[in-house]
């Protein structure tokens, strides 16, 4: 049987792949950020995934607002990090897996989700930029994908609700499925942050220390407001804060947090990783 190890749940702000490029991981601006990475390196380093499963949004590169589903799931057996008009591109391909990957759309269809199954897909900086935080210098990478976008971008956006419902529903397919993997589940964005308009530079510290307070103990606080609150309350790319609600869904054992870090800003974002354990439940 498969083992969900735990989560890791972080920014993923092209700014910090340009960083990550440009070799500035110990500037004043950035080291406070890249630290809170020591110990996510730590743990995989103990632990060491066989599968990441990672809920983010697409920005443009498979989907656009003509066309934008609610939920996606990449059934591709390899995908490829493509520059985005940022002026880099990763190299490194990100092997799939495509059983697995199937047995979550079936699961989650079973639950009566409807995502779309994308058996040709590319990543871009909410994939690409998280597993290079994570896996500096490793060629290739140690673990095969499962990339699940979520609409964040084209209204109707779907409720913190449903996004959880979802995330739990992988969980399910997860925890059922029977190839002995270790896998982690990434959730990916945010946190406050908005690039355009009147508040342009919106970051509010208090809204993103109630989603972090809350997201490991009690992830059914963040249900309370809906996707149009969150983005009056955390910014119009904040509602990216979906993508992490839903990874918490993923988690069904007993979560522990391991390790927090919160720095602001980072590039006109409110930047954070958090890091927790999936422990397998003990029955009463």
């Amino acid at each position: 049987m498969s083992q969900v190890c735990g989560g890791i749940f972080t920014s993923h702000v092209p700014g910090i792949g340009n960083a990550i490029a440009r070799g500035l991981q110990q500037e004043p601006y950035w080291k406070p950020f890249f630290d809170g990475f020591n110990p996510v390196h730590q743990w995989l380093a103990r632990e060491q995934p066989d599968v990441a499963v990672v809920f983010y949004n697409d920005h443009g590169l498979n989907f656009f607002l003509d066309k934008m589903p609610t939920f996606a799931i990449g059934a591709a057996s390899e995908y490829r990090h493509e520059d985005e008009g940022w002026g880099i591109a990763f190299q490194r391909p990100f092997i799939g897996h495509p059983a697995l990957s199937w047995h979550i759309i079936e699961e989650v269809v079973e639950s009566e989700f409807d995502p779309v199954t994308c058996q040709s897909m590319v990543v871009d900086h909410a994939v690409a930029v998280p597993y290079e935080l994570c896996w500096p210098g490793t060629d290739p990478f140690p673990v095969r994908l499962v990339p699940i976008a979520i609409n964040t971008v084209q209204h109707p956006l779907p409720s913190p609700k449903r996004c959880l419902a979802f995330g739990r529903a992988v969980g399910r397919a997860l925890k059922s499925w029977k190839g002995g993997e270790k896998i982690v589940v990434f959730g990916t964005g945010g946190l406050s942050h908005q690039l355009e308009g009147r508040r342009a530079g919106f970051i509010n510290k208090d809204y993103d220390h109630f989603c972090l307070d809350n997201i490991g103990p009690n992830p059914e606080a963040l249900l309370g407001h809906s996707s149009l609150d969150i983005v009056e309350l955390a910014g119009s790319q904040g509602v990216e804060i979906l993508n992490w609600i839903a990874a918490r869904g993923a988690l069904t054992g007993d979560v522990v947090e391991l390790a927090s870090n919160y720095h602001v800003p980072i590039s006109n974002t409110a930047a954070a990783t958090v890091l927790f354990e999936n422990r397998e439940l003990v029955p009463a």
